[in-house]
């Protein structure tokens, strides 16, 4: 074997311990494929079909009315009749049990939310696992990052229509790809220094999920290099359920090349935006 073969052997090794990972994650019993539904909170007291309680969003929290005979378990405490959640960040959450049932409280986008998640739920029991592209180090492309003189707040849409996220940006990775310079806006990743960069490419809607994949990249040296690895370009939760508040890129981050890399479209989930 040649230099550059145990070379791209050893990359492909890597890379699929990567994907692997995530794999096992989205595999998960109560990871985001085990979402039955997603439920926005109102004022008024609402009880589901798929969650012990009745439920309403009130300007100190979420609350959930328990009848006789309903339990929940919250941070390990068992809790009947009246509950009140504390007050939720955007983006955060709290989770709650019941026997094999797992309750996700959150908040996105200024709403209060409630998703059950069930380990029966067949997009668990009958997941096929995620189509990629062949890894190649090609794709690993060299860049660095660019900071703004102060980093940016910049809203974006969601998949969930009237939705939007608003997050902070540090700056852009710049690098050159199919003949020209690229940048990509980023956020804050999450590993400590890391970034994440959301985007499409022309191969989105077709071969790859239409919306938007996500991409990690390891925080930059001294010098402001990164690596930016399209073979590591991942789907969000919205590509496999309906139930997911994913964010969409912003608008800069639309690359008008094919990038053949990465994670591609989830079966039977079509390719059209």
């Amino acid at each position: 074997m040649t230099l550059a073969e145990t070379d791209h052997a050893e990359f492909a090794r890597r890379w699929a311990e990567w994907h692997e990972a995530h794999e096992r994650n989205r595999a998960d019993p109560h990871g985001f494929l085990a979402i039955t539904s997603l439920r926005w909170l109102t004022p008024e007291p609402t009880r589901f079909d798929d969650a012990p309680g009745v439920w309403s969003s009130t300007p100190e929290g979420v609350v959930v009315e328990l009848a006789e005979g309903e339990e929940l378990s919250v941070d390990g405490d068992p809790v009947h009749g009246h509950h009140r959640f504390a007050e939720l960040d955007e983006r955060g959450g709290v989770f709650a049990s019941s026997g094999q049932l797992v309750i996700e409280v959150a908040r996105r986008g200024g709403h209060d939310i409630l998703r059950p998640r069930d380990p029966g739920h067949r997009l668990v029991t009958e997941y096929p696992g995620t189509p990629t592209y062949d890894p190649e180090p090609a794709w690993a492309r060299p860049g660095r990052f660019v900071p703004f003189d102060a980093p940016r707040t910049v809203t974006v849409g969601a998949v969930v229509e009237g939705l939007e996220h608003v997050y902070e940006a540090p700056g852009q990775v710049e690098f050159e790809l199919a003949g020209a310079t690229r940048r990509l806006t980023v956020f804050g990743g999450a590993a400590r220094g890391g970034l994440l960069a959301l985007f499409t490419d022309a191969t989105s809607g077709v071969t790859t999920y239409a919306a938007s994949r996500s991409l990690s990249i390891a925080p930059p040296d001294a010098a402001g290099a990164v690596t930016v690895d399209f073979n590591r370009s991942f789907n969000l939760p919205c590509a496999y359920t309906d139930f997911a508040t994913c964010p969409l890129p912003p608008r800069e981050n639309r690359l008008p090349v094919a990038v053949e890399a990465g994670e591609r479209l989830p079966a039977g989930r079509g390719g059209a935006a």
